[in-house]
């Protein structure tokens, strides 16, 4: 990403806040998983799911743990959410007669094992337990899920619908989104362009295009990132991260000679070479090209410093336009 007093002088930096990340353009990712524990202890603990009804009184204590993984990524202004946890909460509950004395009490857990961004249209699996196995036990736990279970996926919806917002930067993020620019331009006519890239993380490195053969050209790009290259690489190799960056199908082989399918099958192609994070060789095909073309593409990972990655990339025999 930019610095201060370096690179393309249409980086605004100065004198303001979000001057490293100007509208969000660049992809930055914010880790939840601490909001997503004290949010769901917020709309989980101490509901109270039935309160005299029949006899019953049932409400929900404590939630015990949230494990997996929660973070929103933003790039170039569009929220994208990423979430696996487990949730597991603890109830209690008890029955009386119709003059008010106990016929016994009963706690139990509930468990929700996969509640993730892929099936965040869907209600999550929830199971219940009662420690008490006796009639009162199983009498308290049939109440719990007869009235309770919709009551707690209720809740997590809320849940998923606040980190598909943008989570615990919602507000920031909103605050430095700016409405699309349609940027079309001329059909380029010379053998090589040198074409700027609005908001490229150094503003040092254009895209180059450049005619090797007739019919074809190369394509060139160097981008800088702020992160480890096995970061970068691994992304590239993950399909799930894919799905989520993009909002599309993806189909990621991460083994040589593995096939991969991305954008919905708008690129198909076979992996070459890999070496993990340094390098990353693929044929690559658009489905709207020719049978029988592929191109090349070669992905270089290096670390000058700590904490900084530049990639390299380099598409050879790239069909022109017309063919």
């Amino acid at each position: 990403m930019a610095k201060f007093g370096e690179g393309d002088k249409r980086w605004i930096v100065q004198d303001r806040p979000d001057g490293a990340n100007v509208h969000n353009w660049h992809w930055s990712e914010k880790d939840c998983l601490p909001w997503a524990k004290k949010r769901l202890g917020e709309l989980l603990q101490n509901i109270r799911i039935i309160e005299g009804s029949g006899g019953l009184w049932i409400s929900t204590t404590k939630l015990d743990s949230v494990t997996g993984e929660a973070y929103v990524n933003v790039r170039k202004g569009k929220i994208i959410p990423g979430y696996e946890l487990t949730v597991k909460l603890s109830w209690e509950g008890e029955a009386k007669d119709g003059e008010g004395n106990s016929l016994g009490k009963a706690t139990g857990k509930v468990d929700l094992p996969y509640i993730a961004d892929e099936n965040a249209d869907e209600a999550p699996e929830l199971k219940c337990s009662v420690l008490d196995e006796g009639a009162v036990g199983q009498r308290l736990r049939q109440a719990f899920l007869a009235t309770g279970k919709s009551m707690i996926l209720e809740r997590v919806a809320t849940f998923v619908k606040e980190i598909s917002q943008g989570g615990p930067v919602k507000d920031e993020i909103e605050s430095k989104i700016v409405p699309k620019v349609d940027t079309a331009g001329s059909k380029a006519t010379r053998s090589e362009v040198k074409v700027d890239t609005p908001g490229a993380p150094t503003g040092k490195e254009p895209v180059t295009i450049a005619k090797t053969k007739e019919g074809f050209k190369t394509i060139s790009l160097t981008e800088r990132f702020h992160c480890r290259p096995r970061d970068v690489y691994s992304t590239l190799l993950d399909e799930n991260r894919w799905k989520g960056f993009t909002q599309s199908k993806a189909i990621i082989s991460k083994e040589v000679g593995g096939h991969f399918s991305l954008f919905d099958g708008a690129v198909t192609g076979v992996n070459m070479k890999l070496e993990e994070d340094k390098l990353i060789m693929q044929r690559w095909r658009f489905q709207n090209w020719h049978d029988g073309l592929y191109s090349t593409v070669c992905l270089t990972f290096e670390e000058p410093e700590i904490g900084v990655t530049i990639v390299k990339l380099t598409q050879t025999d790239v069909p022109e336009e017309d063919r």
